[in-house]
């Protein structure tokens, strides 16, 4: 495999489209060549790295390696200061973003998001019980019904959106981070990528003036009225928090849970497990992030020369960190290529590592408990019957199409 080739099957959207991550590919970079360099044509070239203990590194030395400089490969026609007009948390780096993340972080720990539980309980049941409408018994596509609709009500509720606009904002969030499958995203092209991105803002306006002219104790009001230094937050930090807490919180726990609920059909004795006890829905909802890894890479600019496993990396070079090749990692997983939710421990990277590591993570873990709980005491049957299909992204990866078919108990 030549270098080129290498590279465009790591980040090409079209190849996840068909087969999803390659981990086969993977496999051969991790026992082969751990930090392969990839020359590309369209977008700028860059370090592959597929090793746990590597990307370990790297997260661990945010001075050396920069977020500034984007989290994507950037096209070689685009100048490097691009990214930096718009100022969301996971592009930032050193002071600036542990000043950003200390906004919302106090109403995102595990206490504080006990206030919020009751509602991702109403919202897996009230999907649930839909399912269970007309007897029990029926067809579902779980991808594009309850994996999308479950963080998409959650969130909304958190970020003050109304319910009325849960399509519209679920719309918007398809075409950005699926902006390369025609189906969910339409191939928008770069300038329909900004506008997207406008009506994003647009959409939020209106709820931000509304939480600062009458606060409640929500994650939209913390947001709006943030402020860093005791100066309140500018506009364009207040919009990026919310693009960047809806956005990246919706798509990544739906494909979470698009992944999760097929792999829980097709290992019944594991969502077994979770039937006998609920109470392993945590450990289960661990393993569905490993498994699935919703965020397949995130990339780094080198801010010097550096090496990493024998290989040097030099100063604005770019490293693409694979954490879907990390969480099948056969040096830290033993039988990575099974879905166990009795792994001990399970020390995937699918929240990330170090100083970004998600800031939603438990919250991603709380709203995928509380449907997956929901599901184990009323599943009594259920079957993939046609192929699973995948989005076309190499970004946040996932299944688009999980069709089943069910029978769901009533709820007591």
């Amino acid at each position: 495999m030549t270098d080129t080739t290498t590279g465009k099957q790591l980040v090409d959207p079209s190849g996840y489209g068909v087969n999803g991550p390659p981990h086969e590919l993977f496999r051969r970079l991790r026992a082969e060549s751990p930090v392969h360099w990839c020359e590309m044509s369209r977008v700028e070239s860059f370090w592959a790295i597929t090793r746990h203990e590597d990307i370990r590194t790297i997260s661990s030395q945010p001075e050396l390696f920069i977020n500034e400089l984007g989290i994507n490969p950037r096209p070689v026609d685009e100048p490097a200061e691009a990214n930096a007009a718009f100022r969301v948390v996971i592009g930032t780096d050193g002071q600036e973003h542990r000043d950003l993340r200390k906004v919302a972080m106090p109403s995102l720990t595990p206490r504080a998001l006990a206030t919020v539980e009751a509602s991702m309980q109403e919202s897996a049941k009230r999907l649930v019980d839909e399912l269970a409408k007309d007897g029990g018994e029926g067809e579902t596509d779980l991808a594009m019904d309850m994996a999308v609709r479950h963080p998409l009500r959650v969130l909304c509720r958190a970020l003050g959106v109304p319910e009325e606009q849960e399509e519209t904002i679920r719309d918007l969030s398809n075409r950005l981070f699926a902006a390369d499958d025609d189906e969910l995203g339409g191939g928008a092209t770069p300038a329909e990528f900004k506008r997207l991105g406008q009506e994003f803002i647009e959409l939020f306006l209106p709820i931000i003036a509304d939480r600062r002219a009458n606060p409640t104790d929500d994650l939209a009001s913390v947001i709006a009225n943030g402020k860093i230094g005791g100066e309140a937050l500018g506009p364009v930090e207040t919009l990026g928090y919310y693009l960047i807490t809806f956005s990246a919180g919706h798509d990544t726990t739906k494909n979470a849970l698009a992944g999760g609920f097929r792999a829980l059909i097709e290992n019944p004795g594991e969502f077994s497990k979770v039937q006998n006890d609920p109470t392993r829905s945590g450990e289960c909802v661990e393993e569905i992030v490993r498994w699935t890894t919703p965020v397949n890479y995130m990339k780094r600019t080198a801010t010097r020369d550096v090496e990493i496993n024998g290989q040097k990396i030099r100063e604005g070079e770019a490293a693409m960190m694979f954490y879907a090749s990390a969480n099948r990692d056969e040096s830290v997983f033993e039988d990575p290529y099974s879905f166990s939710i009795a792994r001990k421990p399970n020390r995937h990277l699918g929240f990330g590592h170090g100083e970004h590591f998600c800031m939603g993570a438990h919250f991603a873990r709380r709203s995928q408990r509380a449907i997956i709980e929901e599901l184990s005491r009323r599943v009594e049957h259920w079957e993939i019957i046609g192929e699973p299909e995948w989005i076309s992204s190499s970004f946040v990866v996932g299944l688009k199409h999980l069709p089943v078919r069910y029978r769901i108990r009533t709820a007591n």
